[in-house]
């Protein structure tokens, strides 16, 4: 059994990813890792050279800036990288995420189990998504708390965006993949840069959604999604990550926004009837 890595970056240093760390985390377990990097404003490109690891075979490209129709620039980026991928699974995972050590062994093990099982063509993760500080994370279902990261290397499927896949049947109709858990969490530290790269990913990134960027403050969130995170962090993500050792403090005062209210609602519904609300670009068979 073989495991391709894969991922793709652009003007990763001066955008605050943590993408070194993120590589690092996944090197052990994957036979290959192939890293589609696009035209950088920095230096990206020779800060991966620089890691020097021999799975590592990077693919450079350019972005069409005239397609910004709802990120779909994004899924063809993957799409690049995941083309060059030999293993028998694929594994994506975007420039802020970060593996757990603890978790190899359980991620391994699930692609041994399901590697010619016909019924299973994705493996899903849990995830943390950390938000101002190291000890804070975020628990709503409008923050996807489970996506599929792995997916069978043998079966049609591409990314309209860059978050999920679809399988392409015999009819060529997408539909999402069938999955398994992992039993395994991905680290997403994204929302842990600093407010100064959170805005300049705004402004360079919105364009390819269509969108204006919007001034961004990570104070100005519902508190309420806030909880303190107990665990431990990744060994190679340790160093990266700011010093505060208290949990996230928002604006007392911020008003809810339209969505934030409706994931109020979504929440007290899945605490009434033991329900999970959040988007699901999979489905779970086993």
């Amino acid at each position: 059994m073989s495991i391709s890595g894969f991922t793709f970056i652009k003007n990763g240093e001066i955008l605050g990813y943590p993408f070194v760390e993120s590589i690092k985390s996944l090197l052990p377990i994957v036979d290959e890792f192939v890293i589609n990097i696009g035209e950088s404003e920095d230096n990206t490109l020779e800060i991966i050279k620089n890691i020097q690891d021999p799975k590592i075979r990077i693919i450079t490209s350019k972005w069409n800036d005239k397609m910004q129709d709802r990120g779909y620039v994004y899924g063809q980026q993957k799409m690049i990288a995941q083309f060059n991928c030999t293993g028998d699974w694929a594994f994506y995972l975007e420039g802020d995420e970060v593996i757990h050590e603890n978790d190899y062994e359980k991620i391994i093990n699930t692609c041994k189990k399901y590697k010619n099982d016909q019924d299973i063509e994705a493996i899903v993760f849990d995830y943390y998504h950390f938000y101002g500080n190291a000890n804070s994370y975020l628990c709503s279902p409008g923050w996807y708390r489970k996506a599929p990261r792995i997916i069978k290397n043998s079966i049609r499927s591409y990314a309209p965006d860059g978050l999920f896949w679809l399988i392409l049947d015999k009819n060529k109709t997408g539909r999402y993949p069938r999955a398994v858990h992992s039993n395994a969490t991905i680290y997403h530290y994204g929302w842990v840069r600093s407010e100064e790269q959170m805005n300049l990913k705004s402004a360079k990134v919105q364009k390819y959604w269509g969108k204006k960027s919007k001034k961004i403050d990570y104070k100005e969130i519902d508190g309420n999604i806030i909880k303190e995170f107990k665990g431990t962090h990744p060994k190679v993500i340790q160093n990266w990550l700011p010093k505060d050792s208290t949990i996230f403090k928002v604006n007392p005062k911020h008003i809810l926004t339209k969505k934030e209210r409706k994931h109020r609602l979504m929440l007290k519904i899945e605490k009434m009837f033991g329900l999970e609300l959040s988007k699901k670009h999979y489905k779970l068979v086993k």
